[in-house]
């Protein structure tokens, strides 16, 4: 074998051993990267909140519609006012009432709280390990037996804290000194400035309700049953009633209704254009509700007034020797002597034409 064989075979060898550690080191990557559904070992949990902000490492997804931040190891978190609730990937939740501000840290199964200022209220029940920082106070929860950790830990401006042990008790430790006072479960502690010496119990002075998750309960099945007339009475409002009423109770509609009657249509599917109906055999039919003419019907009662006799003209002609009476005397006068001139002038003619030689 010549020199320029031998290289070109050993450079070819070597080419392939390049190829093949790169391929198995990409694979020993892929293999060993967490995929994206997969919670990472330093997520902390998920934070929601009225208004919050969240700096530092974190995850944010939107889930039905919703979007969800996922807290991880370093994340810096301040809540502006109101409640915001973080639930820890191993079960436990933790409310923070602001205005606070604080940072979370994991290691393992341990997380830790570095609280600046706020009330935060945690109930952890198998899990992580929490531990509370001040800038000079550590407070660790205590279990008592296999009963959840229920605690209070809060910090204002001041540099006045409050302690409370719900659930399990409280150990805090002085981080200068060292000194440390257990808060057995049930106490309720205040300090300054974190001198134990000036520790005095608290009074129910921080308050902070844990948000707990309200897990919807299913419903039990429930057996449908028949409903009697007298419910179905006593359900239906009245208008839906009047709705419902039939057709013959209702009044007649004043409009005109119009009816078509047609014969029935026909589809033949062999044919290409469908026929038409024939307008011979389609009927318009006008329904009108006719109004009857007004006819008034009845009679008069009670008799016609009857004009008064002579006899009682005469009896109740008045008496001309009545005061008063004068005028009414004279108008009488006057009246016979116009009577009798048209008597006699009646009686004049008729001599007329019995004598006319007179």
């Amino acid at each position: 074998m010549s020199p320029s064989e031998y290289c070109s075979k050993a450079a070819r060898r070597l080419l392939f051993s390049a190829a093949g550690v790169v391929l198995g080191s990409a694979a020993l990557l892929c293999s060993g990267a967490a995929l994206p559904d997969e919670p990472g070992k330093d997520v902390v949990g998920l934070i929601d909140g009225e208004s919050i902000t969240v700096e530092g490492p974190m995850n944010v997804e939107v889930v039905r519609g919703q979007v969800r931040t996922n807290l991880r190891s370093g994340s810096d978190i301040r809540v502006k006012f109101g409640q915001a609730r973080i639930e820890l990937v191993e079960g436990g939740v933790i409310s923070i009432c602001g205005p606070a501000h604080l940072s979370v840290l994991k290691s393992g199964g341990s997380l830790t709280v570095a609280l600046d200022s706020g009330t935060i209220h945690f109930r952890i029940e198998h899990g992580p390990y929490v531990v509370v920082y001040t800038p000079q106070i550590q407070a660790k929860p205590i279990a008592i037996g296999d009963a959840p950790q229920d605690a209070l830990v809060g910090l204002d401006s001041s540099g006045a804290m409050c302690i409370r042990a719900t659930s399990g008790a409280v150990r805090i430790e002085q981080q200068l000194t060292g000194q440390s006072v257990i808060v057995p479960q049930g106490g309720d502690v205040q300090l300054m400035n974190a001198q134990f010496e000036a520790m005095h119990p608290g009074a129910g002075k921080c308050e902070c309700q844990l948000q707990l998750v309200k897990t919807p309960q299913p419903k039990p099945p429930e057996a449908s049953v028949l409903a009697s007339a007298e419910e179905l009475r006593r359900e239906v409002p009245a208008a839906v009633r009047a709705k419902a009423a039939p057709l013959e109770t209702q009044a007649p509609p004043e409009q005109p209704v119009y009816q078509v009657f047609m014969p029935p249509l026909a589809y033949d599917a062999a044919a290409k254009v469908q026929p038409e109906p024939d307008p011979h055999f389609i009927l318009l039919v006008r329904r009108v509700r006719v109004r009857p003419a007004l006819i008034f019907q009845g009679r008069v009662e009670g008799e016609a007034p009857a004009s008064a006799p002579a006899n009682q003209v005469a009896a109740v002609t008045p008496n001309p020797l009545a005061p008063g009476s004068r005028a009414t005397s004279t108008h009488t006068r006057a009246a016979n002597g116009a009577n009798e001139s048209v008597i006699s002038r009646a009686r004049n003619f008729l001599r007329r034409i019995w004598n006319p030689a007179s």
